[in-house]
C-alpha cells in the first residue's frame, strides 16, 4: 500500500473545499485554544490537509510529490535496518508524515493555547519531515535551492535549519517557522532511529561538500 497518492488526493480535496467553504475550513484549522480547552485534538491532524491559498497548496504538494515517492520506496523496499523501532515497512511513511504533522502543531499548542484568535493551517510541518528524511537517505543527491542553485542535499538541509531558525527568531512573518523546524526535526529523529548509520553518511557527505569548496 502506498500512502503518498491518498495523502495528496485528500489534501487537494480538503484544501479546495476549504477555499470555498469557510465553515468547513474553520472546523479543520489548528486553533490551540480549542484543542486545549474544548479537547478538539483532531485539529492537530486536520490542519495539515487545508491550506491558505493555491500557492501554499501547490508548494507543499510539489515538494511532497518530488521527494515523498523516493522516501516511501526506500522505507518499503530498501536495504535499511529497522533500528530499535521495529516498524512494519508499510507503516513507516505514515508514521513519518503524520508524526511530522502532529509534532509541527506542538509549538503553537504551547505558545497560543490561551489565544482564541490564533489559528494555523497547512502541511508544511509534515512535508518538512519528509524532506529531511530524503536528505538523510540521499545526502549527496543534488537539490536546487530556490529552484535555481544546485547543491548536495545535506547542504540544503543545513541551510534549511539555519534559515528557518533565523526567520523563527525574527518573527512576525505570518509563517509558522517553528512548525517547519519541529516537523523537520521529527523527520530527522525518526530516520536516525530507523537507521542510525544515516547520520555518519550525512556527516561524511557534508565534510566532502565542504572540502570541495576549497
Amino acid at each position: 500500500m502506498s500512502w503518498l497518492l491518498p495523502i495528496v488526493a485528500v489534501t487537494l480535496w480538503a484544501s479546495f473545499k476549504g477555499f470555498k467553504d469557510t465553515a468547513f475550513r474553520n472546523k479543520w484549522l489548528l486553533v490551540p485554544y480549542k484543542v486545549h480547552y474544548d479537547r478538539q485534538s483532531y485539529r492537530l491532524l486536520t490542519h495539515g490537509f487545508i491550506h491558505a491559498d493555491t500557492t501554499h497548496l501547490f508548494l507543499n504538494m510539489f515538494v511532497l510529490w518530488q521527494f515523498g515517492g523516493s522516501v516511501e520506496d526506500a522505507l518499503r523496499y530498501g536495504e535499511l535496518d529497522s533500528g530499535w523501532l521495529g516498524l512494519s515497512n508499510r507503516w513507516t511513511f505514515a508514521v513519518l508524515y503524520f508524526g511530522g504533522m502532529l509534532a509541527a502543531g506542538l509549538p503553537a499548542l504551547s505558545k497560543h493555547k490561551d489565544n482564541p484568535n490564533y489559528a494555523s493551517l497547512g502541511a508544511s510541518g509534515a512535508v518538512s519531515a519528509v524532506l529531511m528524511a530524503y536528505i538523510l537517505l540521499y545526502p549527496t543527491h543534488k537539490l536546487l535551492l530556490f529552484f535555481v542553485i544546485p547543491m548536495p542535499a545535506v547542504v540544503a538541509g543545513v541551510l534549511f535549519f539555519v534559515y528557518e531558525s533565523h526567520m523563527n527568531r525574527k518573527g512576525r512573518t505570518g509563517i509558522a517557522h517553528d512548525a517547519h523546524l519541529v516537523g523537520a526535526a521529527f523527520g530527522a529523529m525518526l530516520m536516525l532511529a530507523y537507521e542510525p548509520a544515516l547520520l555518519a553518511n550525512a556527516l561524511e557527505a557534508l565534510r566532502n561538500a565542504w572540502s570541495g569548496l576549497w
